[in-house]
């Protein structure tokens, strides 16, 4: 093995001794070249461990199960893509706490975390939390030759695009008209947003709700705004999920049943579709589209055999939906938006980093994403500050068309959104 040597003569035999003390001599020489024929073999093994398994490695931050399932599956098809760097693949997967607002440096801690890995390229994390950019900050001043990328930043723009390089949310400006315009075509009369402080503080959501309200204005919908509690709050998940169950049937019976209902929150849509279909209403489409978010548990449905194939995952969802009587007036995009997003920022980074795509190409970053949504329509563009008029250059707004169930879907990918909404500013809550 190079840089190994040994000392000339490596031992000399005294034949004029005695035999026993020569044949001693020998055992001691084997058993010495046995030892450094030992150490050569571990040195080598070792050398092949350090250098064997991927080349480079993605870290992917996500919420777990209970508060974002859709991310995490996005998580994973990556690892069955391209297996775990601990086992000699390419993907770490890390899942940040439920209640991340009280548990931030636990949070941030974690995604930093993932940069002590002398292979770590690429650092993905979706949703993109408060803080996601101080995670960023902190891995820059360490390691800037990692790729950060977010997906769904829940962040004001200004603050994650100048800490990430990639920024990608679900188009919040073009679908702040479009879910109360398919609303409308649904037959809906009244438009109710459901919500609570935290997430009207943040830009992408809040400034959402205010088109929203002034698109149903337009439009012709009542538009009704209903507080729930912040699942992050001393009340959880399962209190606020509670509030949604009491609360929906009596919406319903003071609005009418031809009312469309929206919620910010992941956790409060299961509920409220569960309620939704037992008494009537509408729902265009969950605020993370997905026909896994909400339908499975809010049916009752086993998708265990349906596992990560979208298209009979939607099949199933519709097919129950329209024996439960409600055809033509619950939607959903016919792929997860999560899952897309997980996933495709995953193989976008990793063909970044491989040379086949360039960070700033858009048109890379689309074809990404429609790998995991086969025949799908997205569109959006890039994020433009109301404020300013000032276009973003990493900040990356995306959506696709909306699929009613039993109907089929609608064009929301070809509708042009009259142009004052883009120049609505964001008045943040005092």
């Amino acid at each position: 093995m190079p840089g190994l040597t040994f000392p000339a003569p490596f031992f000399r035999l005294n034949t004029k001794g005695r035999k026993g003390d020569f044949m001693k001599k020998i055992k001691s020489a084997g058993l010495i070249l046995c030892a450094a024929v030992a150490l050569v073999l571990t040195l080598s093994n070792c050398k092949k461990k350090d250098t064997g398994g991927a080349a480079f490695h993605i870290g992917i931050a996500t919420a777990t199960v209970s508060q974002s399932e859709d991310d995490l599956r996005g998580a994973e098809e990556l690892i069955a893509r391209y297996g775990k760097s601990s086992e000699g693949g390419v993907i770490t997967h890390i899942t940040y706490p439920d209640n991340f607002m009280e548990q931030q440096e636990t949070m941030i801690t974690q995604i930093v975390s993932l940069a002590d890995d002398p292979k770590m390229k690429a650092v993905i994390v979706n949703q993109g939390v408060p803080g996601t950019a101080e995670s960023f900050k902190r891995i820059r001043e360490k390691r800037p030759d990692i790729l950060l990328f977010v997906g769904e930043a829940h962040e004001d723009p200004l603050v994650i695009q100048a800490a990430a390089d990639l920024a990608v949310n679900c188009d919040f400006v073009s679908r702040g008209y479009l879910i109360p315009w398919a609303a409308k075509e649904l037959g809906a009369k009244a438009f109710v947003h459901i919500s609570f402080p935290r997430h009207m503080s943040y830009e992408s959501l809040g400034l959402r709700r205010q088109i929203m309200e002034e698109a149903c204005k337009d439009l012709g919908l009542k538009w009704i705004f209903e507080t729930a509690p912040d699942p992050t709050s001393d009340v959880g998940q399962s209190g606020a999920q509670q509030f949604i169950l009491e609360k929906t049937p009596q919406w319903i019976m003071s609005y009418g049943k031809d009312t469309a209902f929206f919620c910010t929150n992941d956790a409060h849509t299961e509920p409220l579709l569960r309620q939704l279909v037992t008494y009537g209403g509408m729902f265009v489409e969950a605020d993370l589209p997905s026909p896994l978010m909400g339908y499975p548990g809010a049916l009752g449905l086993d998708l265990s055999t349906e596992k990560g194939n979208f298209e009979e995952i939607l099949k199933k969802v519709e097919s129950s939906v329209i024996e439960r009587g409600g055809g033509g007036k619950f939607g959903t995009w016919a792929y997860s938006y999560g899952f897309s997003v997980s996933a495709g920022l995953g193989e976008f980074a990793k063909r970044v980093i491989e040379g086949t795509a360039d960070r700033n190409d858009f048109d890379a970053l689309y074809e990404t994403l429609g790998e995991f949504t086969s025949g799908a329509k997205w569109n959006g563009g890039l994020y433009v500050d109301a404020n300013t008029g000032v276009r973003a250059r990493n900040h990356v707004l995306v959506y696709m068309d909306t699929y009613i169930l039993g109907k089929g879907y609608l064009p929301t990918t070809e509708i042009k959104v009259p142009e004052k909404y883009f120049n609505i500013k964001f008045n943040k809550p005092q």
